[in-house]
């Protein structure tokens, strides 16, 4: 085993034309990682009592629902045949594009499509190891037996991910620089709620919401299945958050809640500005900075990041955190309308005990 150790992330594209890519032998393999530190704090919990509430509910579907990434997904099934020509998007009004031949308008969109897909591993890794943090750091017992439940539960979101990227898109781009400050926050910070609001409740609602969109729009099934089986994790994540955080945040001072209250807001600005893919835009030759102004200003783009908040901001008015400080900064968002939507927090357990059924995707 090589391991390369870096000072800062890599920003290197990734291609993978080789079929067995992913069956190199030990030799072949360098692991390249990059080192946070943090000052995380842990708790052993000494009273074991198990109590019957919804946390401990949510541990017992974690257990039932368990899926594995190789054998309940059929990888075998070939990609959609593509059309002659490329699909009517928001970018045939830009100049750049259109000057583009058909060939590479398909691979613009493959470029486009990898790098929001590598967004969601990368995501899916940070999700990961906060899940894992969480076991040490969470006060009680049931939390962190669901947060062990969760780390599985994440591990298998990134083998999925990473597999889907290197066998059907051959494709995966670098983190982007908004989701990786983000994630470096939650990741060395040292308190345990602050990671349950930013991982819980901002980066796994927004992906909940992208993640039912993307399934909604694909036509290949071997990523709808995938997407399938990975949103009924998320929802039971995002349950548990809402669900822990309620009570919890009640017991803070009101300096402490507007101190969480303003990371959220903060997290969310990060999280809508992600969706800009600048590396693809410099993959092209384009200009960068008129390439970002004019997807920002688009239609598609501004009700996507509207849908987004969907998820986010009726969780977060359910737990305290839009207080009256932070509300007209929300207000600037236009997101507000979305605080009387339904939350994560009234738990629906006839759906999340369904039976896994694929047929369900399609």
């Amino acid at each position: 085993m090589k391991i390369k150790y870096l000072d800062e992330t890599p920003r290197k594209l990734k291609e993978f034309p080789v079929e067995n890519e992913l069956n190199l032998s030990e030799q072949e393999v360098t692991d390249v990682a990059e080192i946070f530190s943090t000052p995380l704090t842990g708790s052993y919990n000494w009273d074991y009592t198990v109590q019957d509430n919804r946390i401990k509910k949510l541990y017992e579907l974690g257990k039932e629902l368990n899926w594995n990434v190789e054998k309940d997904i059929d990888w075998d099934r070939p990609l959609p045949e593509r059309d002659e020509t490329p699909p009517e998007i928001f970018w045939d009004q830009y100049e750049p594009y259109q000057k583009l031949s058909n060939e590479d308008k398909f691979e613009f969109l493959r470029h486009r499509a990898s790098w929001s897909l590598s967004q969601f591993l990368h995501g899916e890794q940070g999700a990961l190891l906060v899940a894992s943090q969480l076991v040490s750091c969470a006060p009680t017992f049931n939390a962190k037996l669901y947060a062990a439940s969760q780390t599985f539960d994440e591990a298998r979101h990134v083998e999925a991910f990473n597999k889907y990227l290197q066998t059907r898109q051959k494709l995966m781009y670098p983190v982007g620089s908004g989701l990786k400050s983000l994630l470096d926050k939650i990741l060395t910070d040292p308190r345990w709620d602050l990671k349950f609001i930013g991982m819980q409740i901002i980066i796994e609602g927004l992906a909940l919401a992208a993640f039912n969109l993307a399934k909604q729009t694909s036509n290949d099934p071997v990523f709808r299945d995938m997407l399938y089986l990975i949103i009924r994790d998320e929802a039971r994540h995002v349950t548990f958050g809402v669900n822990y955080l309620e009570e919890y945040l009640k017991n803070l001072s009101q300096e402490e809640l507007e101190e969480r209250a303003m990371f959220a807001y903060e997290a969310c600005v990060v999280m809508r500005g992600r969706l800009l893919s600048a590396e693809v835009y410099e993959k092209f030759g384009w200009d960068v900075e008129d390439a970002l102004e004019f997807q920002s200003k688009t239609d598609v783009t501004n009700n996507f990041q509207h849908l987004l908040f969907t998820r986010v901001v009726p969780n977060l008015s359910r737990i305290g955190l839009i207080t009256e400080k932070v509300r007209p900064l929300y207000d600037e968002l236009g997101v507000l309308d979305y605080e009387s939507w339904p939350t994560d927090g009234d738990i629906d357990w006839a759906s999340l005990k369904q039976p896994l059924d694929l047929s369900e995707s399609a």
